[in-house]
């Protein structure tokens, strides 16, 4: 298997999207246990690029790491009562993929990614294998982040 630095195709395909001004909200902001917003989306890109080179076929490495940064990109404390936000684990897509369609030109896999990283708890399939990727890496990562298990990647 080829080695690779996830941390490097991090900083080179989502450079923007890390300094955002609004990843700082996603650095304030609490996902899964004391993991921040930020710290999770990190891990998802990470763990999505490991299994991405696993796995016996080509993906879109650029859209893969650009939607796993922001598939949580909701920008609000989710933990905090707000009608606006009820429902969450099923609305949050919705609202990230807005914010992010706002801030970011967005490719249809990125798009993809976002809006339906949280299959089957969301109704509709994903659509392409790096939606499927990040979806895992998402559900995966929360178990790990639930039990305070980092992957500590140095990215600020």
């Amino acid at each position: 298997m080829k080695k690779f630095d996830s941390t490097k195709i991090i900083k080179a395909y989502g450079a923007d999207i890390i300094n955002s001004k609004y990843m700082d909200l996603q650095r304030k902001y609490i996902q899964h246990g004391n993991v921040s917003v930020f710290e999770h989306c990190l891990n998802v890109a990470h763990l999505s690029l490991c299994i991405a080179h696993i796995v016996p076929f080509k993906v879109d490495e650029r859209s893969l790491v650009r939607g796993a940064l922001l598939h949580d990109y909701f920008l609000y404390d989710w933990h905090i009562y707000d009608p606006s936000h009820k429902l969450h684990g099923f609305t949050h897509p919705k609202a990230a993929l807005e914010n992010a369609s706002r801030d970011f030109i967005l490719s249809q896999i990125e798009r993809d990614i976002i809006v339906k990283h949280m299959f089957p708890l969301t109704i509709n399939p994903p659509r392409y294998r790096e939606t499927i990727i990040v979806s895992l890496a998402d559900k995966i990562c929360a178990i790990l982040e639930f039990f305070s298990l980092r992957f500590n990647l140095g990215i600020k």
